[in-house]
């Protein structure tokens, strides 16, 4: 009997990844989740579509003008992807916003804190805002009425606008017909009212009902037919000529000035918005109909994320959480010494944000600090505008020590961040690089050399998310303190070769992408195939954010049918399919979305019962094997090994709470309680946090 697999073995990426909001999406439905949890989640979905739009969208479109006739690994041309792709974000902006509008919104003014609509408004309320908008709003707009004087003005990405209609004569006799008003990025979204005035205790006011409300006096003499939101969404790729380039943080500068004048991928509009009102604004941005968005709530939801961070409703949140340091940090954080002897004396295993980022915050304060340590070297991708870590090496560096900084200067949304902080790091003297051109350094890494009885040791950090202490407190990320002198010395090895120029150079224990990691991670899955064919115990697990490589996926179906039992947690994109009958039946798929961002990437081979784990930066996506400088690490400790394989995979594995699991044509279903309810993230929480 013949199996038949599906038309493609591989998963549209972008179809995966609105799969993956959708998860999200489902957070927010969810009457589990706290109210104001349940807002932000819906924000967590706008802002993803925001970067979708600006990157995977626009990419497709790129691919669709140059070989719209190619066929991708998921069997689908650029045109066919795009249509499906334009189909399923439509359907999730739909109820999105139905979400908003009939339950979050009515339940939060419930609970006293609401979005007061002029429709609503009282007497006192109407002169409030009248008075707001003539002394903070209108003498910061500027309303252009389009004429040939008067062509259409340069919208900047992902700026709130307003498009209006009018009829009868000006001052100069000219015919009103439209106007585009732009709402200056200084002003406020949501502004606070008084609760005397609002009659709740936390109402508030879009800036787009201010405006609706008083256009008209922007155009006095004239009658206003109608005012509508609108915003645009632009293609936010940079391109970099890396043949043409001599100076990478130059070039990256003139970039970014350009990053929100992109070609327009997506219109957003007010759902009341007249069909050639729809058309002109399509026209001028050469979008059709199927790119264009209708939303009754405000065009850019994720600006209610003000709500959940401003407004104080505890019991509308989830319960309070502050991490405890672990032993043996709780006794040795302001004690260089100790510190130093406690991560010499063994491998310290963290893992956030169950714990507390502190320990790695006072590895680098002693770093700067402590007068034996000679130099300190660190990998930047993320780190965030208000930085202690960033802080720390700057202290270093005025105090004389060797200060080196490899920054990512291509971190997605964070050049400028990055490029601020490279200028500030030079200026006290610390080397900066900016790793290699066309490989971002996706790596975390931080290494310190001290001088202990008159020889240099090294101690490092590696972790699998960034120095960023902000996101260290959402995100679930392992982190290991080490001393182990192989892995310090590669780590060494790696810094050199970012940092200069060279060979590459053979590594003792760790796995660098774009050299060894990939091939390392095949060996390791035909190896577990080999096993089971003959006849032997062999599993494989592995978490991450990504899984897209098609390479690794063919060897883990290749494993797959070899009788290998796979479990895998991804948490966004995947384009492997599961369960399928003679191609993947042994592999299970899931995704655990909760409270926390899952984000660390862990992988497991049984091994003859070595039971191989590394940990790493990298997830495996084409771009983390092959374009990235990227660090896999071994957890060699027993005792922490046990660890990661319980946190990472056991107990993610008995969730029957947060998880869903993947079905063979790419949809999800949530994995349904068996027994008693099990929660991962409370349950990390109550074992790491007591």
């Amino acid at each position: 009997m013949s199996l038949s697999f599906p038309e493609s073995t591989l998963l549209n990426r972008e179809l995966s990844l609105l799969k993956f909001n959708e998860r999200v999406l489902a957070m927010a439905e969810s009457r589990a989740t706290p109210l104001l949890e349940r807002l932000r989640y819906l924000c967590i979905v706008s802002s993803n579509l925001d970067e979708f739009f600006e990157i995977r969208i626009s990419s497709l479109k790129e691919q669709q003008l140059q070989n719209s006739g190619l066929i991708g690994g998921d069997g689908l041309t650029p045109n066919e992807a795009f249509e499906r792709v334009q189909v399923a974000a439509h359907s999730v902006i739909e109820r999105q916003n139905a979400l908003l509008m009939t339950q979050i919104l009515p339940k939060l003014m419930a609970e006293g804190i609401g979005l007061l609509d002029p429709s609503s408004w009282t007497d006192a309320l109407r002169e409030w805002a009248h008075a707001t908008f003539n002394r903070d709003v209108m003498p910061m707009l500027t309303p252009i009425g389009l004429d040939p004087a008067h062509p259409f003005p340069r919208v900047y990405n992902k700026s709130l606008n307003f498009i209006i209609s009018l009829s009868g004569q000006d001052a100069f006799g000219r015919r009103a017909s439209i106007a585009i008003v732009q709402a200056p990025r200084a002003l406020p979204r949501l502004i606070k009212v008084p609760s005397e005035i609002a009659g709740i205790p936390n109402g508030f006011m879009f800036l787009t009902a201010l405006i609706s409300a008083f256009v008209g006096e922007l155009f006095p003499g004239l009658e206003v037919k109608g005012c509508h939101q609108w915003r645009v969404t632009r293609n936010s790729d940079l391109f970099v000529d890396e043949e043409e380039i001599t100076n990478l943080r130059q070039a990256l500068q003139g970039e970014l000035s350009q990053r929100n004048f992109g070609a327009a991928v997506r219109l957003e509009i007010d759902h009341l918005m007249p069909p050639e009102l729809a058309s002109f604004l399509q026209r001028e941005f050469s979008l059709e109909p199927r790119d264009t968005y209708r939303v009754s709530g405000p065009v850019n939801l994720s600006r209610l994320m003000h709500l959940c961070n401003t407004v104080e409703r505890p019991d509308l949140l989830f319960p309070d959480y502050r991490p405890k340091v672990p032993a043996p940090f709780d006794e040795v954080l302001d004690k260089p010494d100790e510190l130093f002897a406690a991560i010499a004396e063994r491998d310290r295993l963290l893992h956030h944000p169950y714990q507390s980022f502190q320990p790695v915050i006072s590895f680098l304060t002693a770093a700067a600090f402590d007068p034996n340590v000679v130099a300190i070297k660190q990998t930047i991708y993320r780190t965030g505008e208000d930085s202690e870590l960033m802080r720390l090496l700057l202290t270093a560096a005025k105090a004389g020590k060797e200060v080196t900084v490899v920054v990512e200067l291509m971190a997605r949304f964070d050049e400028q961040t990055n490029i601020n902080w490279a200028a500030k790091l030079e200026a006290v003297g610390a080397h900066v690089s900016y790793g290699v051109v066309a490989h971002k350094t996706h790596a975390k890494m931080v290494l310190v050399l001290r001088r202990e009885k008159g020889l240099i040791r090294r101690y490092g950090h590696l972790g699998t998310g960034n120095y960023h202490p902000r996101t260290s407190k959402l995100y679930t990320d392992f982190g290991l303190l080490t001393a182990n002198p192989k892995m310090c010395e590669d780590m060494d090895k790696i810094f050199s070769l970012l940092t200069g120029l060279g060979a590459r150079r053979p590594l003792k224990m760790l796995l660098q992408s774009p050299f060894t990691l990939h091939e390392t991670m095949v060996a390791m899955i035909r190896a577990e195939a080999i096993q089971a064919k003959a006849g032997q115990k062999a599993r494989v697990m592995a978490k991450m954010n990504s899984l897209l490589e098609p390479i690794v996926i063919d060897e883990l179906y290749k494993a797959s049918q070899a009788g290998v039992k796979i479990d895998l947690i991804v948490r966004g994109a995947c384009a492997l399919r599961a369960g399928v009958p003679g191609l993947s039946e042994n592999i299970q798929v899931r995704s655990v979305i909760g409270r926390f961002l899952e984000h660390s990437r862990v992988f497991y081979f049984y091994n003859q019962g070595e039971e191989n784990v590394y940990l790493a930066s990298a997830d495996w996506m084409d771009r983390n094997f092959f374009r990235r400088v990227e660090v896999g690490f071994p957890i060699l400790d027993k005792s922490l090994k046990k660890r990661v394989i319980s946190e990472a995979f056991t107990c993610a594995l008995r969730d029957n709470q947060l998880s869903w699991r993947e079905q063979p044509d790419g949809s999800y279903v949530k994995v349904k309680s068996r027994g008693a309810a099990f929660n991962l993230h409370n349950h990390l929480m109550q074992v790491l946090g007591a």
